[in-house]
């Protein structure tokens, strides 16, 4: 090889690096999220129900977090009105108010650790894991929540004798909603 087409190839080379080094350097200095890409991904989010997400690459790192309510959220259980044609009683001083009405258990409660949906057995076909009367122990599955297409095995914190079951299956749950009364 002369030393000219060396020379012109050492050229190109050098020329060659140099565009890729600017490229790096201009690809590094830019986002690799736009707004309306940030807002799609905060819909998202909300929508799946997750409470905090974090992305990081080599061009970004975006962290966000949802705000949660701080006042813990009571489940009272929803009754049809009485079809009751009958005057209200005159008594009304030892009626409980209707705050006063919210669930009352009566052992452990097992909640719901995440958002998604109830299952009481792991098919269709088969029973459910636990059922009211039945004896459950520390560690037992008592139930599946679905949360992104992930089945999410929950189990008893408790030994005990299952008292309740507040949510049906295939019901979607929040995050801290009562399950289980366990005694």
């Amino acid at each position: 090889m002369s030393k000219a087409t060396s020379a012109r190839m050492q050229q190109e080379n050098d020329e060659s690096n140099k565009v890729a080094d600017k490229h790096k350097e201009e690809k590094s200095d830019s986002p690799s999220l736009n707004m309306s890409e940030l807002r799609e991904l905060a819909e998202l989010i909300d929508e799946y129900g997750l409470v905090d997400f974090e992305f990081e690459n080599a061009n970004i790192r975006v962290h966000m977090r949802k705000q949660m309510p701080h006042a813990p959220i009571q489940y009272a259980p929803v009754a049809a009105p009485a079809a009751s044609t009958a005057a209200p009683a005159a008594d009304t001083a030892g009626a409980k108010p209707e705050a006063e009405a919210a669930v009352e258990f009566t052992g452990h409660v097992i909640t719901s650790p995440i958002v998604g949906t109830f299952y009481a057995s792991p098919s269709p076909e088969a029973p459910p894991f636990v059922k009211v009367g039945d004896k459950v122990k520390r560690g037992q599955v008592v139930c599946i929540i679905e949360a992104m297409k992930l089945m999410n095995e929950i189990e008893s914190d408790f030994d005990g004798e299952v008292v309740k079951i507040y949510v049906d299956n295939g019901q979607a749950v929040e995050f801290g909603q009562p399950l289980f009364d366990i005694s």
